[in-house]
């Protein structure tokens, strides 16, 4: 999430309950509503010299579905695996046995999020 897609989703509402760092206020409901036409996720994950958290939910028909999921930051993902990995399991991501989800989508391509958005 940057600060330019940040300041232009916040609605001015107060501030979600769902515990993520970054989840601009009012941004529930556009996912809600979004997740009409099939599921939409919301993921976080904040890592320094592989140390870090995560964060995600998933929202289908209107409403969330899956989560909020959150590791804090010395804690062991579960036999799930990670809240983002479920959360892209969720959307259909199907994973092979020498990767996890996170990993088949890319996601482990970039270490910021400047080096994806470019």
């Amino acid at each position: 999430m940057t600060d330019e897609v940040f300041d232009t989703v916040t609605d001015g509402s107060p501030a979600g309950s769902l515990g993520f760092w970054r989840l601009p206020a009012g941004f529930e409901k556009l996912l809600a509503r979004w997740s009409a036409a099939g599921p939409v996720a919301y993921v976080e994950a904040e890592y320094f010299g592989g140390v870090g958290e995560q964060h995600a939910a998933v929202w289908a028909h209107g409403g969330v579905v899956l989560g909020p999921l959150h590791v804090e930051e010395g804690q062991a993902f579960g036999s799930a695996g990670s809240p983002i990995s479920q959360a892209l399991r969720r959307l259909g991501v199907v994973a092979d046995a020498a990767t996890d989800e996170f990993a088949t989508v890319g996601l482990d391509r970039h270490r910021s999020s400047e080096g994806w958005i470019a």
